[in-house]
């Protein structure tokens, strides 16, 4: 008990350091760009006075040292003010919890479909004859070679305005997710299966397989229920960062699907110079990645019964 509970305290540890890293980067990152922020709040073409201008600077605590603004940044974020969006003019934590919906059913269902479709690929191009894993290997490299902003382009351009088969933007039904999330989840699915199958033809030679073997199992049992366990681990690892960078290519497919979400907003917020919004998206994708991180952890220990120790994942 006592180590579970010092196992957990140095996570939520970890955990903390992480978000008030990405959070004091995004601050002094942020704080480099040239121009000034009374510009992003009232406009470039403006007539305001100075005096106006001024009045605005003391408004958002413009006018206070950059250590004394980040102090104030620090203490409001401990009590879960993100502060407001110079442009939209409402808390960035409502504008975020109204935009994330959406790009986290994007997310979601990018992650399943490319974690399905890597196993059944290698499952059924793993220690086949070798023609068929050429010709994957050969989809999967141009999978991964091609851009996001292409991909979904070239999706468009033959399911949506050649064919008529799906929308073009977002329509509010489940056939506008299909073209988003076949954009993300390709390149994922190409990669996740290259490592996989890599994974798995090096399981087939260990000696729990010969084992399996000669209690009379099935060869596809053996594969999907022996040896791709084992192939699993380093795949889990990349999902998991895979998932958690999902964001970076949300913001390219959102734009190009004309789809709500994090990502549009991300783009125009980095656009508009909205620092408040800018820092808020950056802070949520660090709690996305330690959330992640924790889930690909449990699935270690779900997979491999000697890491259970290690993570404190109790099994019946």
């Amino acid at each position: 008990m006592a180590a579970a509970v010092r196992l957990l305290a140095r996570r939520v540890a970890a955990a903390v350091l992480v978000l008030w890293g990405a959070a004091s980067c995004a601050f002094f990152v942020l704080r480099l760009v040239p121009g000034d922020p009374v510009n992003a709040i009232v406009g470039n073409d403006s007539m305001m006075g100075a005096e106006q201008r001024e009045a605005v600077r003391r408004q958002y605590g413009l006018d206070q040292s950059l250590f004394d603004q980040y102090l104030g940044y620090l203490h409001h974020l401990i009590r879960g003010d993100l502060g407001d969006s110079y442009q939209l003019q409402q808390p960035v934590s409502s504008l975020l919890a109204h935009q994330l919906p959406p790009t986290a059913e994007l997310a979601f269902w990018t992650a399943l479909s490319a974690v399905l479709t890597a196993v059944i690929v290698t499952v059924l191009t793993s220690g086949r004859s070798n023609r068929p894993r050429h010709i994957s290997a050969a989809v999967e490299l141009v999978a991964i070679s091609t851009p996001s902003f292409w991909m979904g382009t070239m999706l468009l351009t033959v399911f949506s305005f050649r064919l008529g088969w799906l929308p073009i933007s977002d329509s509010g039904d489940g056939r506008s997710l299909i073209l988003p999330v076949a954009t993300l989840a390709l390149p994922m699915a190409a990669l996740l299966t290259q490592v996989m199958r890599e994974g798995l033809l090096t399981a087939m030679k260990e000696p729990f397989v010969l084992s399996a073997r000669s209690r009379g199992l099935a060869e596809h049992t053996v594969r999907s229920r022996h040896a791709l366990r084992h192939a699993a681990l380093p795949a889990l690892t990349l999902a998991g960062w895979f998932t958690g960078n999902l964001l970076g290519g949300v913001v390219v497919v959102e734009s190009v699907f004309a789809r709500a979400g994090i990502g549009r907003i991300a783009l125009q917020a980095v656009r508009d110079r909205d620092l408040p919004v800018v820092q808020g998206v950056v802070l949520l994708s660090a709690v996305v990645f330690v959330v992640i991180n924790a889930v690909v952890e449990m699935l270690y220990a779900a997979v491999d019964p000697r890491l259970r120790r290690g993570t404190g994942v109790q099994t019946t």
